[in-house]
């Protein structure tokens, strides 16, 4: 992971027009979650996943497109974290009675201490990270509001 260019890394400084937009933000936000989550939650089992589990145990029998709907998540990417996590033992997927094509969704025994093992962990990456917000809830609400704008954006019409 490479650190924001400025004068204290030795790079040249970011350009206002890039710190200022909204996309380069989110992505060094992304970028540093994902290093911070590996180095101290677990380096095998992704976000993405634990987003998976903890909604399958919330969510026990749930199929396989309403999950991706529900974490946010496309529905190839989906299918892939669904084998890895099958591939672990850590989710069974059954076929729906009504319709052998929907794959049902349930968390196993290794599963369920998989997810459990890990969630004080995220728990405590989750308060640090957020340590110097002391308005968190109102904070989370924003950058949900915010997902749900560039998400109406980026499913709208091409250029």
């Amino acid at each position: 992971m490479s650190s924001e260019g400025d004068a204290r890394n030795g790079g040249p400084t970011t350009p206002d027009a890039i710190r200022r937009a909204p996309g380069y933000l989110a992505r060094r936000l992304h970028q540093a979650y994902t290093a911070a989550w590996a180095r101290r939650v677990d380096p095998v089992l992704t976000g993405p996943q634990y987003a998976v589990l903890v909604t399958v145990e919330a969510h026990p029998r749930l199929d396989q497109g309403s999950l991706a709907n529900t974490v946010a998540l496309d529905r190839s990417t989906m299918a892939d974290v669904c084998r890895r996590l099958e591939e672990r033992g850590l989710i069974e997927r059954t076929q729906a009675p009504a319709d052998g094509r929907r794959k049902l969704l349930g968390l196993t025994d290794q599963g369920r201490e998989a997810l459990h093992r890990v969630h004080q962990r995220v728990l405590a990456l989750e308060g640090e990270l957020m340590a110097e917000h002391a308005e968190m809830t109102q904070l989370l609400a924003h950058l949900d509001d915010l997902s749900r704008r560039w998400e109406t954006v980026a499913s709208g019409p091409s250029a």
